[in-house]
């Protein structure tokens, strides 16, 4: 299995044509079509389902187009770390959504004015999602705030812990509330992240199990919750100063009582070595958290 025939197949998995693929490639259709046909022999599986007019993936082929993009991505940043000179490159961090990342922020700021040709992907997903890219090595740090290994994962705890509460519309009558208890929530529709059904805190706090709450949605992005609170339907556990909840907004944040927090760790893979873009953006972390103690 060749790189170039991996880049191959994501083409024509983007293009979904033989013709639209060649032509972006610069290849023949039949040396196209060949270097296809020797892939799926190579697995011993098909890959794409030719139709009429266009070529859709196998479940075979989903798995690989999935597989092959990590594997492009990874290929393409090594080169990039080994042929590199100066102080440039990527640092790739994963993170949920929470108020941590405005220490990151300050942290790439401060790296950005003293190494300008580094470039940070920040991508957005729940606790699961990150370990998983990190395992990968799809991604550098991850900010979690979920439970992990910490046998497998270096980590920094981060000077702040997310607030769990309500986000509700301006007129619910929960809003006329200071904050939040368990027996205001046990008949309420309830939009929760995705995320808490893995921690025990938020069933330990209200004090039963999720199945027995009226649970209508589940999120993984606070804004998506948002706007179904917007429409009435529910109320969403959520972090607190994640949505705008000043007096003119349409919500309103209430948090629990008896208070439910969060500790927030950056965390990076045991024994991994660091491009140097990473290795310095770690130092400033570090330096950025040692002077708010």
């Amino acid at each position: 299995m060749e790189i170039r025939v991996l880049k191959y197949f994501l083409a024509v998995a983007r293009e979904q044509t033989i013709s639209g693929a060649a032509n972006f490639l610069h290849l023949s259709q039949p040396t196209l079509s060949r270097q296809l046909k020797d892939l799926e022999d190579e697995f011993g599986k098909q890959l794409f389902i030719r139709g009429n007019k266009k070529i859709t993936l196998t479940e075979y082929g989903i798995l690989l187009r999935k597989r092959a993009e990590e594997i492009i991505e990874l290929v393409q940043r090594t080169e990039n770390e080994m042929t590199t000179e100066n102080i440039e490159g990527n640092v790739c961090i994963g993170t949920g959504e929470t108020e941590a990342v405005d220490i990151v922020a300050k942290c790439i700021k401060k790296m950005k004015e003293k190494y300008p040709d580094v470039f940070f992907n920040i991508s957005s997903d729940d606790g699961q999602d990150v370990l998983d890219n990190l395992d990968k090595g799809l991604i550098d740090f991850g900010i979690v705030l979920c439970p992990f290994d910490k046998s497998k994962y270096n980590y920094l705890t981060l000077p702040i812990k997310d607030v769990w509460g309500i986000l509700m519309r301006k007129d619910s009558t929960l809003a006329k509330l200071d904050y939040i208890s368990p027996k205001d929530l046990i008949d309420k529709p309830l939009i929760i992240s995705r995320e808490v059904p893995n921690t025990l805190e938020f069933t330990k706090w209200i004090k039963k199990e999720l199945n027995k709450l009226n649970i209508i949605a589940t999120y993984n992005l606070v804004y998506n919750a948002s706007i179904l609170v917007k429409n009435g339907l529910g109320y969403a556990l959520t972090l607190d100063k994640l949505v705008n909840t000043s007096e003119y907004s349409d919500f309103r944040f209430k948090p629990l009582y008896p208070k439910l927090d969060l500790e927030i760790n950056i965390i990076w893979k045991k024994y991994q070595i660091f491009s140097k873009p990473a290795e310095i953006f770690l130092k400033i972390l570090q330096k950025e958290i040692d002077t708010s103690d």
